[in-house]
């Protein structure tokens, strides 16, 4: 019994050692699991601490993008705040601009300027581990950027202390649970480590793209319900409905009465008793994560207005340009100091200056010095009274004398002051020789008038002088007194003959108009001078179309237009040479007749004043110069016009014997009258 008993005891015993060994086994295999379960979650606690630090410090980055650059003080302190309030760990926020100014902090006594010393460059690897009054700290160093230029950076410290705080409660846990305990904290740990792993990295690689400049990352998990579907809300004007990438309780203006239209963050209080908020809101990542979203939709939206509207200015920029360049008129624009900001490629091509070398420049660069002090004065005075000034100014250019009508306007920017002036040139130099071609119209039409008076009046005394004139040469026969009666009556007979020139110049004399044949008037004169211009060596072409219309005319007045100008012809020739005579259908139902001679040709300075009363080249006794304005009269009555050239063109000489030559260059005669069918008013 006894050594049953010392059996069975000893066998007990070796089970309760075996238990002993295996419960020892057990915990020392738990502890020591406990122990790797511990440290291993120590470094993923302590690197996701980091990670997370860097999140916070990146998304405060992105978020104080905005109110930095519209340098919003309150809201960058409200941002910092709210972040340091809302961590427990978060000792310390500061900002700081490119300069290393500080812009705000949370520090209550004041920022500490060591910490300026350290971890200067948010591009070296993050966080830095700093040994403060408060312990160990994770400073944390992200710069703001927005594209490629950098803002500022923002700091933040994050206690080790805490950290290390929850390693040391870990590993007491892991040391005290059971291996199930130990097991569960295990899984719970990984768990735990696993989900907030995978957001902060997804938030740290939303970072990471943001500052790439793709905004078009998605951080925040998609809905299961939105706001109109939770709220049964049909209101499609509320800047909330179909946006599935932000909340509603970010969005400004919603519709739904708890907003009360108020904008993020004011209305953020409301919206915490709201059902969609209570059904969507998440936790601080989740948070963080639809922050980013808000944040990066914003950015790109306002990217967007800001390169549309810089499309439209270029665009509007360009139109205006063109428009000015297009226009004929110089258009320029000075600054307050006078110097030119823009000038039109009608201004610098007539300078002979592109747009690049009239910008920046001023009067002195670009005109003579006499020209440029008058344009100083001028521009200063303006710009002191704020008067516009009006002008017109003429020029000699290699072309003829040039004028131009200028008009000086000072420029008002939007507080009412002047910033600059604007020039606008008008070349008014075809007005100009309109005006003088009136001018002289009315001077012919007076002198028509008077001419005509005088001839009445002349024309009376004349004749008896000319009547009686003749009666004593009937009744002289002395040879001496005979011959001064004749000398008076060849007189006489000239005067009469510029009386009838001024009558028929003044259109005081009869005229019967008619149906008539143009090729017959034009041959009836050529064949009355041919002979005495044969004797002078001159030969007469005629180049008559036979399809030329009948036109309604006075044909003995015309035939005197044709006789002005063959005798004017012969003339300019003297001797030897070619008359061309052409007739043909013209443009528009007209009828041309062209007479073009060989001769000396008229001088360009005379050739506008041919047709003026009384102007000869002739010497005296050899013109009156009323033939060429009786002809213009006469013309101008039918309805048709008379010019000259010279040069004559040469194809207005085809089948002439001898060609003008550059010593003779000739000059022809173009008479345009309406045919038969365009009847006369």
């Amino acid at each position: 019994m006894s050594n049953y008993l010392s059996k069975k005891l000893h066998r007990l015993r070796f089970r309760t050692k075996i238990t002993l060994g295996m419960a020892l086994m057990l915990v020392l295999s738990g502890l020591s699991i406990g122990l790797l379960l511990s440290a291993m979650s120590s470094r993923a606690l302590l690197d996701e601490g980091k990670k997370r630090g860097m999140a916070l410090t990146a998304g405060l980055a992105f978020r104080l993008v905005e109110p930095l650059l519209a340098m919003d003080f309150l809201q960058m302190k409200n941002f910092i705040d709210n972040n340091h309030d809302q961590y427990g760990d978060v000792l310390y926020i500061f900002l700081a601009d490119t300069d290393g100014n500080v812009l705000t902090h949370t520090f209550s006594g004041g920022l500490p300027t060591d910490l300026l010393k350290v971890n200067k460059d948010g591009r070296q690897p993050q966080p830095l581990l700093l040994s403060t009054e408060q312990g160990a700290v994770y400073d944390f160093n992200v710069d703001i950027i927005l594209g490629e230029k950098k803002l500022g950076c923002v700091r933040l410290g994050l206690s080790r202390a805490k950290i290390e705080a929850h390693i040391q409660q870990q590993r007491l846990i892991s040391l005290v649970c059971t291996l199930g305990v130990v097991s569960l904290g295990i899984v719970l740990t990984l768990w735990f480590a696993r989900t907030v792993t995978l957001k902060l990295n997804r938030l740290r690689e939303s970072a990471e793209e943001i500052v790439k400049g793709n905004l078009n990352v998605e951080v925040g998990k998609p809905l299961e319900k939105n706001c109109w579907d939770i709220m049964a809300c049909d209101q499609g004007d509320c800047p909330a409905y179909g946006d599935r990438r932000r909340r509603c309780w970010y969005l400004t203006g919603t519709l739904c009465p708890h907003c009360q239209g108020r904008a993020y963050p004011l209305k953020i209080e409301s919206c915490r008793q709201c059902p969609v908020f209570r059904y969507n809101f998440g936790d601080e990542i989740q948070d963080l994560a639809e922050a980013f979203d808000v944040m990066a939709v914003t950015v790109k939206r306002h990217i967007e207005e800001l390169t549309e509207r810089e499309k439209t200015i270029a665009r509007q920029q360009e139109l205006l340009k063109t428009i000015m360049n297009v226009t004929p008129d110089f258009i320029t624009l000075q600054d307050k100091e006078l110097n030119y900001r823009f000038a039109s490629k009608a201004f610098c091509d007539y300078f002979g200056l592109n747009e690049k070398e009239v910008v920046g420049r001023n009067d002195f660069d670009i005109f003579s010095k006499q020209q440029a002090d008058l344009n100083f004065q001028e521009d200063k005075q303006i710009l002191l009274s704020g008067r516009t000034l009006a002008k017109e100014i003429t020029f000699m250019r290699p072309d003829g004398r040039r004028w131009f009508h200028i008009v000086k306007v000072p420029v008002y920017d939007q507080d009412g002051s002047i910033m600059g002036l604007l020039l606008t040139a008008r070349d008014i130099s075809m007005l100009k020789k309109i005006q003088e071609q009136l001018i002289q119209a009315q001077k012919m039409e007076d002198l028509g008038r008077l001419a005509g008076g005088v001839a009445h009046e002349i024309n009376t005394p004349l004749g008896i002088i000319l009547g009686y004139t003749q009666l004593l040469m009937d009744d002289i026969t002395d040879r001496e007194p005979l011959e001064n009666l004749q000398v008076v009556e060849k007189q006489a007979k000239i005067c009469r003959k510029i009386v009838a020139d001024l009558l028929g110049f003044s259109r005081q004399s009869q005229s019967v108009r008619k149906t008539m044949d143009l090729n017959e008037s034009l041959r009836e004169v050529v064949q009355l001078v041919e002979h005495a211009f044969f004797l002078k060596g001159i030969d007469i072409v005629q180049q008559l179309d036979s399809t030329v219309p009948p036109l309604i005319g006075d044909k003995e007045r015309l035939k005197q237009v044709w006789l002005n100008l063959l005798n004017n012809g012969a003339d300019a020739i003297g001797r030897d040479g070619s008359i061309v005579v052409r007739s043909r259908r013209g443009r528009r139902g007209l009828i041309e007749v062209s007479v073009a001679d060989t001769g000396e040709g008229v001088s360009r300075e005379h050739l506008s004043k041919i047709f003026d009363p009384f102007f000869t080249t002739k010497q005296v006794g050899k013109g009156t110069g009323l033939g060429l304005s009786v002809s213009f009269g006469i013309i101008k009555e039918h309805r048709g016009t008379i010019s000259a050239q010279s040069p004559a063109p040469v194809e207005y000489l085809a089948g002439a014997v001898s060609p003008t030559s550059p010593s003779r260059p000739g000059t022809v005669f173009e008479v345009e009258l309406p045919a038969g069918e365009q009847r006369l008013q």
